[in-house]
């Protein structure tokens, strides 16, 4: 995701979704939603930052000097976790990183270089998925392991977290609506950004978005999309 514009209409909804979240709290009581929101933060923590690190690195590769200057090269979630969309997407379930500033001027092939950045993110964040995939399969499927109950809950869940949290990322980001990676791909494949509509898609596409979200159209994307993915990724290792 590129930038996140946060306007006052922008707070209200995603504050909005925190309370509607926190109403319809599906763990049924506080302790266990803490325990399971402390088991999706490392991945949450580990979308993110893998993430923004690739945005960073194919901005570096295609010859700005940028990222690497902001000192956004790197998988330290310090340079990429933005605290405020961080918290947001705890509690809301909707919440964005840290941008990664580029300078498309440096670039030496500008449009596929554009293309290549935007893209970026969401393969790494597939790659990821599948990668996290096998080592849970390999976890479900090994019955040897010397570890009691609680100990092997806690490690299925966060080995299955890291997948979920990557293809929801991946997936999510792909929607052609500014200002989520998917647009900017789109914009580049039609050459999309010397035109009016680019500019009127980037001035109002946010309330799109938070519109999708708060309505929960989203859901109807990243369900069957995620659920598909998985069940690809799971039947590979199988």
């Amino acid at each position: 995701m590129r930038n996140f514009f946060i306007s006052p209409i922008t707070l209200v909804c995603i504050l909005f979704l925190a309370v509607q979240r926190i109403i319809n709290n599906p763990y049924g009581s506080i302790r266990e939603w803490v325990v399971q929101t402390l088991l999706l933060l490392p991945a949450i923590i580990i979308a993110i930052s893998f993430h923004e690190f690739a945005h960073a690195k194919v901005a570096e590769l295609s010859g700005d000097d940028v990222p690497r200057r902001q000192g956004r090269v790197t998988l330290n979630p310090a340079a990429h976790v933005d605290p405020v969309g961080f918290f947001f997407l705890i509690f809301a379930g909707f919440g964005w990183g840290r941008p990664v500033e580029i300078n498309p001027e440096n670039f030496r092939k500008k449009r596929l270089d554009l293309f290549l950045v935007s893209l970026a993110g969401v393969v790494m964040n597939l790659i990821l998925a599948f990668l996290f995939c096998g080592l849970w399969v390999l976890f479900v499927k090994q019955t040897n392991l010397n570890l009691n109950e609680g100990i092997g809950d806690i490690l299925y869940t966060l080995l299955y977290n890291v997948v979920a949290m990557n293809l929801i990322l991946c997936v999510f980001n792909l929607i052609p609506v500014p200002p989520l990676d998917g647009f900017n791909v789109v914009t580049e494949i039609f050459n999309l950004r010397q035109t009016k509509f680019y500019h009127y898609a980037y001035q109002y596409g946010y309330l799109v978005l938070i519109a999708l979200v708060v309505f929960d159209f989203t859901d109807y994307i990243l369900g069957p999309a995620v659920n598909w993915l998985f069940s690809m990724m799971v039947r590979v290792f199988a």
